[in-house]
């Protein structure tokens, strides 16, 4: 504690480290910055919410980058200063590069994926995404969605946001009910003739009592719930 000096340039720009260090951390900032973006990309959507992923990786590189210096007398501001410059160069070209090219916009952003069409999922995108049912049924009840059929088709957005097209009130259909109450009544044994949605993949038959288990023909599970016809209340 006795050599420490308060005007100490060497102390405050670098630390304790030499000036070529600088180099080394131009270089770990290009891989952590692709460590980060890899694990932003894994986790999906979801995990991202109204921010792109490119954005999320900026604010989490700019971020880590400018925490240490503030309080940690042994790091230096110039290695902060570098990562920054680094991070910021990283990101401006990689958005260049995704305005020039659909196929690197693709890579770094995504691309939006329909999850449902004429009241029903598709299943291969929802199962894609790794969106849980259960979450997706929370978003649609914020938006005033009672069941699929009021949906003529959904999109999960690159932000994680779900973007929904409705039909016309005239052309609502019977869906698979987003209620919890009414979900929960879902069951394998039909019990009376009706009007049922799978409650997988949102699939709507016309279902007789009979021996056994009727199978859904669009994802062969066997698991239904009374659909609903309601028109969506604005």
């Amino acid at each position: 504690m006795n050599d420490y000096e308060i005007t100490d340039w060497g102390r405050i720009l670098l630390g304790d480290l030499p000036g070529q260090f600088l180099l080394e951390v131009t270089i770990r900032t290009v891989l952590m910055f692709a460590v980060i973006f890899i694990g932003m990309r894994a986790t999906g959507k979801r995990a991202v919410r109204q921010l792109s992923i490119m954005e999320l990786v900026l604010i989490v590189g700019l971020g880590s980058a400018a925490g240490d210096p503030m309080f940690y007398n042994d790091v230096g501001l110039l290695p902060a200063l570098v990562v920054f410059i680094v991070v910021i160069l990283v990101y401006r070209s990689l958005t260049r590069l995704a305005a020039k090219s659909i196929k690197m916009e693709k890579l770094i952003e995504g691309e939006s994926f329909l999850i449902v069409e004429n009241g029903e999922f598709t299943i291969d995108s929802f199962n894609k995404e790794d969106l849980g049912q259960d979450e997706f049924f929370m978003e649609m009840r914020i938006k005033n969605v009672e069941h699929l059929g009021q949906i003529r088709k959904a999109y999960l957005e690159t932000n994680g946001q779900v973007s929904i097209f409705f039909y016309e009130d005239e052309d609502v259909r019977p869906g698979l009910p987003l209620l919890p109450e009414l979900f929960r009544q879902r069951s394998r044994t039909i019990t009376r003739t009706a009007t049922y949605a799978c409650t997988f993949c949102g699939n709507v038959k016309d279902l007789s009592p009979q021996e056994g288990f009727h199978v859904c023909p669009k994802c062969s599970r066997s698991t239904w719930v009374s659909a609903l016809s309601s028109r969506r209340v604005k």
